[in-house]
């Protein structure tokens, strides 16, 4: 008889184990409150692609959860990426978008690097991200070929984001002369330092300057002088990307593995581990969320961009971003760090 009763706290919480893993979808989300997490400050367009995904991602996913939108700023997103890995419950409820160069970051051996980025849940992409540099117009840089013989000064975040390490990377590899500032809290602090004439230009996404100032590309406020991407943006058809400017195939080889990063864009993870059902859930969500006309005016109101990929495809691409050969991991180390 006392052996009965000491079992049935066991067999009591077995059940309830049982039960839990046998609710639906739908069951487990009905009344959750999830959070999205961006690793970077208010403004820009990671703020504002994770802000729109926010506000419109529940409306798709069974059980129709509230959705919280949280920054969550600190070494180029390393932070969030950090603590979504290690300390956010891994059922489903967590969602992050983070630096695309993740990734790399991890391959090199990055300080504060506490993730594995294959072992995140990859839900989609929302868009491809176009990296540029761009300048002041009073600027004495008019193309990228000044930029090789005379000095610029950009406003920056930190070493680890992406508004640090193109440009750094292209000083370090084909010889320009970016003088990085440090200390700017995010991209539109950068920019209104540029206005300020405090700095000469800023590194940042394109998207980033169409949404925070668009007629500055128009009336020529601001020179974009070189692209970061595999191919030329549609609306830079005129901006030379750093793969052309690279002389020779080692150059071109380094820069095409880091500004790879760029199809991995602004994409929307979860934690590891997340139950089958649920990472099934999220995916499809995602993309009938990429597909809604509500969704799309949004975007298109904040003038950003919407070239969507599957988590399916994202997962593979993080992959192959992650396997690149060793003797071209020791030769994007050397040129890619601080300083």
């Amino acid at each position: 008889m006392k052996t009965t009763l000491k079992a049935l706290p066991v067999l009591a919480g077995a059940l309830c184990a049982g039960a839990a893993q046998a609710q639906t979808v739908e069951q487990f989300y009905t009344g959750k409150t999830m959070e999205l997490i961006v690793g970077y400050p208010p403004g820009g367009s990671n703020d504002v692609y994770g802000r729109a995904v926010a506000r419109n991602i529940g409306r798709f996913i069974a059980g129709r959860p509230q959705v919280v939108f949280r920054n969550m700023p600190g070494a180029g997103s390393i932070l969030a990426a950090n603590h979504i890995y290690n300390v956010a419950p891994r059922d489903g409820t967590v969602l992050g978008l983070l630096a695309a160069t993740n990734t790399l970051d991890e391959k090199l051996g990055a300080t504060g690097v506490k993730f594995e980025t294959s072992k995140f849940t990859w839900v989609g992409r929302v868009a491809a991200g176009t990296n540029v540099t761009a300048v002041w117009r009073t600027s004495k840089i008019q193309t990228i070929k000044d930029a090789f013989t005379t000095e610029a000064a950009l406003g920056a975040t930190g070493t680890g984001s992406t508004v640090f390490i193109y440009p750094n990377v292209l000083n370090r590899v084909l010889g320009t002369k970016f003088k990085m500032v440090m200390g700017y809290g995010g991209s539109n602090e950068a920019m209104l330092a540029m206005e300020r004439g405090e700095v000469e230009g800023h590194s940042t996404s394109l998207e980033a300057y169409k949404s925070a100032h668009p007629a500055w590309l128009k009336d020529g406020t601001v020179r974009v002088v070189v692209q970061y991407g595999l191919t030329r943006h549609p609306d830079l058809p005129d901006v030379p990307t750093c793969l052309e400017i690279a002389t020779n195939d080692e150059q071109r080889r380094i820069l095409g593995a880091v500004v790879n990063a760029t199809e991995i864009g602004k994409a929307i993870l979860s934690t590891p581990a997340v139950p089958a059902d649920r990472t099934r859930a999220l995916r499809d969500a995602f993309m009938e969320m990429t597909r809604d006309a509500e969704f799309q005016a949004e975007l298109e109101k904040m003038r950003v961009e919407l070239t969507p990929m599957s988590g399916e495809k994202l997962q593979a691409l993080v992959q192959e971003v992650g396997d690149m050969p060793p003797e071209l991991i020791t030769k994007i180390k050397a040129v890619y760090g601080g300083g």
